[in-house]
């Protein structure tokens, strides 16, 4: 029962015992009303494998499956979260993305968030789990592409095809920051493929020599080009995979700003990003938001959200 990361805010319980655990929530789902902070105390302070546990519990124990009862219990932004946390993480994104293309629309940010910032091992998993429920995954690709760009610039993308070893090629660097600026500031019109070429395949440190770089070559920071070069879902998608490069949590932390910002809260945003890093970097998260926006995350969710939602959001964060 390992955790899925080691710089998460949610840890495994010591003491834990699935079957009391799931007593404790069938007594919390018994009669006319729910006690959601029961469920919260069991569900938000479990890692992955532990809720598992609980799951297969609750089916033997009570015969139902643990989701669907808490579904028919629970509402809105609470129960998505919830039932976030009693997924498998590659469930979870699969879910995520199928949920973001339902429907007329399409979220983008969804897509770039898990696709940009997941390995070639979480995207491989997620595809086999979105082909398992009968959907296509090359959809995602005709949906992250806009009109005017190229459909083949797209597909590796989810190819996981990228070098994930620590080896930096100098020569290569040069050789690579030189043919992105050729591909983009140099000429009339923009290279898309060239900038996925070396964007999606070459290892992280090989990437950071890139950027350092083609700053020299060109004068400015890549993210500073792609967004003179590019417009729309594809500027977005290269963003995304730059700033991952960089620094994941600084990403997430960015997000997480945006989705709580001004009027209004992205809440998908918010509960796709918590209910994910809660168990791999949420620690790291919450120090990059704190170091680039002066507010901690903890005190953005407090004054954002309220309720039962509000606090189990505040148990994923970790505190202040």
């Amino acid at each position: 029962m390992a955790a899925i990361g080691n710089r998460g805010t949610v840890t495994e319980a010591a003491g834990f015992n699935a079957e009391a655990d799931t007593q404790k929530l069938r007594e919390a789902m018994k009669g006319a009303g729910t006690n959601e902070a029961t469920i919260i105390e069991v569900l938000a302070h479990r890692t992955n494998a532990q809720r598992q546990r609980i799951k297969e519990a609750y089916k033997q124990t009570v015969g139902k499956d643990l989701a669907d009862d808490l579904s028919s219990e629970l509402s809105g932004n609470f129960r998505c979260v919830v039932l976030g946390l009693l997924m498998l993480p590659p469930v979870y994104d699969a879910y995520e993305l199928r949920s973001a293309m339902k429907g007329a629309g399409t979220e983008e940010a969804c897509l770039i968030d898990i696709l940009a910032s997941r390995s070639n091992a979480e995207i491989k998993v997620i595809r086999d789990v979105y082909k398992k429920g009968n959907c296509c995954y090359f959809y995602i690709i005709k949906t992250l592409v806009s009109n005017s760009a190229p459909i083949d610039a797209v597909p590796c993308v989810l190819q996981a095809g990228r070098d994930e070893s620590d080896k930096v090629d100098e020569a290569l660097a040069v050789q690579d920051a030189k043919e992105i600026y050729e591909a983009g500031e140099a000429r009339w019109g923009t290279d898309e493929v060239k900038f996925l070429t070396v964007l999606c395949v070459r290892n992280r440190n090989h990437l950071l020599r890139v950027f350092e770089e083609y700053k020299k070559i060109s004068g400015r920071d890549i993210e500073d080009s792609i967004k003179r070069e590019m417009s729309g879902c594809l500027e977005d998608v290269f963003l995304a995979i730059v700033k991952c490069i960089r620094s994941k949590p600084a990403f997430f932390a960015e997000r997480l700003y945006k989705s709580m910002k001004g009027l209004g809260t992205t809440d998908s945003v918010l509960i796709r990003i918590m209910v994910a890093r809660a168990e791999i970097d949420m620690l790291d998260i919450k120090a990059q938001f704190l170091k680039m926006y002066g507010k901690s995350l903890h005190s953005f969710i407090k004054g954002d959200t309220s309720g039962d939602y509000r606090k189990i959001l505040l148990v994923l964060c970790g505190g202040e």
